[in-house]
């Protein structure tokens, strides 16, 4: 068979209006679906996150919806992260008409590895990043204050962090896609890493939840390690990928 003749969906405008209505739909429906859900144990998880992160420190609520807000913050969140498979899939298969065969196995082929990065980096952020991240601003704080934490802002915290550590680990998975459509190679790689790098911590001092410097570097270490396993995975790869 030619490699143009791929079974591409030919369908009028309002047909994909229609097509993206009803995946939109299931997609919120699920994400509220979970939500409710997870609505009312979110307090327990919530206890349990601050006797995991913030020993001894008790956190108080500024307002009466303070509590009831961060529990649907963090259950909608829930939803999102439950139901992400379902989220994927229906984007999925609202674009994947538009792609060739053999981008879709390669997409397929990154799905499992891109999942385990995401849990790697949660696990990063759980048991590494953020004991420490509040310890040190703890040690901080009481130097000059007295520890007096919201609710919401602490889980703000919390959760920004979560985020932020599940997305950076999918830095290989990127870069690897990328280098399998001839974007970027080793060579290139290799010959931008300081500036790679530089941009690594840059971007850590931007998004560091509190401005702390051990925040930054706790950002941006994971990021360059897993930039230098890329050029060494992508080395690998482009063997194979010359002999195809």
């Amino acid at each position: 068979m030619p490699e143009f003749a791929w079974d591409q969906k030919e369908m009028p405008f309002t047909e994909h209006l229609r097509e993206l209505r009803t995946r939109l739909l299931i997609s919120i429906g699920t994400v509220v679906a979970i939500a409710v859900v997870l609505f009312w144990p979110s307090q327990f998880v919530i206890k349990w996150m601050v006797a995991q992160y913030f020993h001894g420190i008790e956190l108080h609520a500024f307002g009466p919806a303070d509590v009831i807000f961060t529990e649907f913050k963090f259950s909608i969140i829930g939803g999102i992260v439950i139901g992400l498979p379902v989220l994927l899939h229906q984007i999925w298969m609202f674009v994947v008409p538009a792609f060739h065969p053999k981008t879709r196995r390669m997409v397929y082929a990154f799905i499992a590895p891109s999942l385990l990065l995401a849990l790697a980096g949660l696990a990063f952020a759980h048991f590494i990043v953020i004991p420490r991240v509040v310890a040190a601003l703890i040690n901080i704080t009481n130097e000059v204050a007295v520890a007096t934490f919201g609710v919401a802002d602490t889980l703000n915290f919390v959760m920004i962090l979560l985020a932020l550590f599940a997305i950076i680990f999918q830095l290989p998975v990127i870069t690897i896609g990328l280098a399998r459509i001839g974007i970027v190679n080793r060579a290139l790689l290799m010959k931008y890493r300081r500036h790679a790098i530089f941009g690594f911590f840059v971007a850590s001092g931007i998004a560091a939840p509190d401005g702390n410097p051990m925040t930054m570097a706790l950002l941006a270490l994971p990021m360059c390690v897993l930039y230098e396993a890329s050029i060494w995975i992508i080395a690998v790869l482009e063997k194979t990928w010359k002999r195809e």
